[in-house]
């Protein structure tokens, strides 16, 4: 009776192979960049060996054994280089390898051949050595590449007069097939390459925007990108919102830190969408509280019934991640409305922050605040008093501000 220890893999014979010589060569240790390079140029070898079964073939049926030799070395070179790569992981090695044979090579079957139109031109060749050494090393370590495929090319030139003149014996419509299936070949090759140059440079270029999204606002993003230097604005009109976790170090202390960063997760992200939602813009978290402003940078008129919209669906957002994963915690939201200072500060990373009495006041109308209520201030209330209904707090003592008019929001 046989006992299987795992899934069986249901995937075509064809297809396991081409992952098994995929990653022959990939170590755990390797980087996301290192294991993609493995990837592909071990496919790319593995592919290029195949293919040099036409050419070893086909000059050893014309009888022409020097110029079968020479594909039929690269084909046991690069299969031993494999079996090194496998052993060993050393990605160098691999690379550095098959640069040497696709770039010597083909000058060589080009020469043993008669030079360029007996050959079909097969020179072309070396090419995709130097395309891969763009890829599989560095824009700097490819200039070399280059220059000796360039005089490589130029003492090809040179040598063809004699080298035409004892042209192997292969017949016009081979060698018219081979010239398609070299300068196809190495067009295909040439194309691919960049295909996934470009592809990889459009996810770094939105991954790299999306990150830089997530820390400033699109508008001072762009205009970043376009003159760096510093940027700071005033906003006359701006409500601030500050919400934080009641009891929240306590309950750090009693609970597994994976359950404390996955809870706060989960709020934070609930607010997240919802700032996305109501058109707002997050500022910041910072400890267990949380920063959003509406009206800026793009200035809004709503910029108070909206935020007072954000606050209200943040109570029900809270109670419904709460209850989800049984969470004894509330929350006091505060906010204010009024001018404020906004602009981007550091060199190295970024932060899009703001200034003014009208956030201190917000922050104040959140630490001073009744958990599970909306606590805002003069400002906020006079914006949303024909809209909205409050209940009057008074006046109530804060600290560096002294007596204030605070109104909790009654939901709607």
């Amino acid at each position: 009776m046989t006992r299987h220890t795992g899934p069986m893999d249901r995937r075509p014979p064809l297809a396991r192979l081409v992952r098994w010589l995929a990653f022959l060569g990939v170590s755990d240790t390797d980087s996301d960049e290192t294991r993609g390079q493995k990837v592909a140029l071990t496919l790319a070898a593995s592919t290029v060996i195949g293919l040099a079964v036409i050419w070893v073939a086909t000059y050893a049926a014309l009888g022409i054994y020097l110029a079968a030799a020479i594909p039929f070395t690269y084909q046991l070179v690069s299969l031993t280089s494999l079996v090194v790569f496998a052993r060993t992981k050393s990605y160098r090695f691999l690379r550095s390898s098959q640069a040497v044979l696709m770039t010597a090579l083909p000058f060589l079957l080009q020469w043993s051949l008669g030079g360029y139109v007996a050959s079909s031109a097969v020179s072309l060749w070396a090419l995709v050595a130097v395309f891969g050494t763009l890829f599989f090393f560095s824009v700097d370590a490819s200039i070399p590449w280059f220059i000796a495929f360039a005089a490589l090319t130029v003492f090809s030139g040179v040598i063809e007069p004699t080298l035409a003149q004892q042209p192997a014996p292969i017949p016009d419509p081979l060698r018219v097939a081979f010239f398609v299936l070299n300068v196809m070949g190495v067009a295909l090759t040439a194309y691919v390459l960049l295909q996934f140059a470009v592809r990889a440079q459009d996810q770094a270029f939105a991954r790299s925007e999306g990150l830089l999204l997530n820390v400033l606002p699109r508008t001072i993003a762009e205009r970043l990108k376009r003159t760096p230097g510093v940027i700071a604005e005033s906003h006359p009109e701006v409500t601030v919102l500050f919400a934080d976790v009641v009891a929240f170090t306590p309950f750090t202390e009693r609970t597994a830190p994976e359950r404390v960063v996955g809870a706060l997760d989960e709020i934070f992200s609930a607010f997240d969408g919802l700032a996305q939602h109501h058109g707002l813009e997050k500022i910041k978290t910072i400890g267990d509280a949380y920063m959003v402003a509406a009206g800026l940078p793009l200035a809004r008129a709503d910029h108070a019934e909206a935020m007072a919209q954000m606050a209200q669906d943040m109570l029900a957002e809270f109670t419904r991640v709460r209850e989800a994963l049984g969470l004894d915690l509330a929350i006091r939201i505060g906010m204010e409305s009024g001018p404020v200072v906004a602009g981007v500060i550091g060199r190295h990373k970024f932060a899009y922050d703001l200034w003014g009495d009208t956030v201190n006041t917000a922050s104040r109308m959140e630490s001073y605040g009744v958990p599970g209520r909306i606590q805002v201030g003069e400002g906020a209330h006079q914006r949303l008093q024909d809209t909205h209904r409050f209940e009057d707090r008074g006046e109530i003592e804060v600290k560096g501000k002294g007596r204030i008019r605070a109104y909790l929001l009654i939901p709607t």
